[in-house]
């Protein structure tokens, strides 16, 4: 049986003040507690006895078994997934240099938890382990945001900075993309396996200052003749652009991966 304290302090870890006071996150169902336990040994387990027995666990003592009735009272989704787990924040070292061995994305004022979390889950597919987030971005770890990313943010490593430091500091050979409406259409570009690729806020794109440091500015042509589309999500802006990034350097990206072996 769950407390009522257990509820409250559950409940409370919905506010992103919480978060940091505690240091720990809220992540649900069997998909996404699966694959940061697989990297984190979570503080608490709270879930169903079928999800116990199912992957042959045995609850320890932090842990709670609940019913059903019981996890809808504390999860954050409308249908709840039998397991939720808490979880520390992860903390990562910032590293500048890594933008001139792989590719690195950067999301600036990005405020959509929803986008946020499809970003991370598309950094995972296309095999980019790092996002730099302007400290004005949404919390990567709101409940919204952990769910949306569908486990994929246990693989990358998420990093709240100034991103005009960033890229002050970045290594001279590592170039800054950018996406902008005046950019050069990104499909006649030369693009690089390493750098930084800039996504923008949803409403208005990249800040001014930080567009003005951009090595390459890219724009996604539109290919609808009377252009009825006003313009791309962020978070498909991102696929498409990490699509022809990889599309173009996989040859790159492979000889990296035969001399690691």
């Amino acid at each position: 049986m769950i407390s009522k304290n257990l509820i409250k302090y559950i409940r409370s870890l919905e506010l992103k003040k919480n978060r940091q006071k505690e240091g720990v996150f809220v992540a649900e169902g069997p998909k996404v507690v699966g694959d940061l336990s697989e990297i984190y040994n979570p503080e608490r387990l709270i879930a169903t006895e079928e999800w116990y027995k199912a992957n042959n666990k045995s609850a320890r003592p932090q842990d709670v078994t609940v019913t059903d009735d019981e996890l809808k009272k504390i999860s954050f989704l409308q249908h709840p997934q039998q397991v939720m787990g808490i979880f520390k924040i992860p903390t990562h070292t910032l590293d500048i240099s890594i933008c001139e061995r792989e590719l690195c994305l950067a999301l600036d004022r990005v405020q959509d938890p929803g986008n946020l979390g499809t970003i991370i889950r598309i950094a995972d597919w296309f095999g980019i382990s790092t996002i730099f987030c302007s400290n004005d971005t949404a919390d990567a770890y709101n409940p919204k945001v952990v769910q949306a990313t569908m486990g994929s943010i246990a693989h990358v490593n998420i990093i709240y900075t100034d991103l005009n430091e960033i890229i002050e500091n970045k290594p001279a050979n590592a170039l800054v993309y950018g996406t902008a409406l005046n950019g050069t259409d990104i499909y006649a570009q030369e693009l690089t396996p390493t750098g930084i690729i800039i996504m923008g806020n949803e409403g208005n794109g990249i800040s001014q200052q930080i567009l003005s440091k951009v090595d390459r500015s890219l724009f996604i042509p539109c290919y609808q003749k009377n252009k009825k589309a006003d313009s791309l999500n962020v978070a498909m802006a991102t696929a498409l652009t990490c699509a022809e990034f990889k599309r173009q350097t996989r040859n790159s990206d492979s000889n990296k991966q035969q001399k690691a072996e």
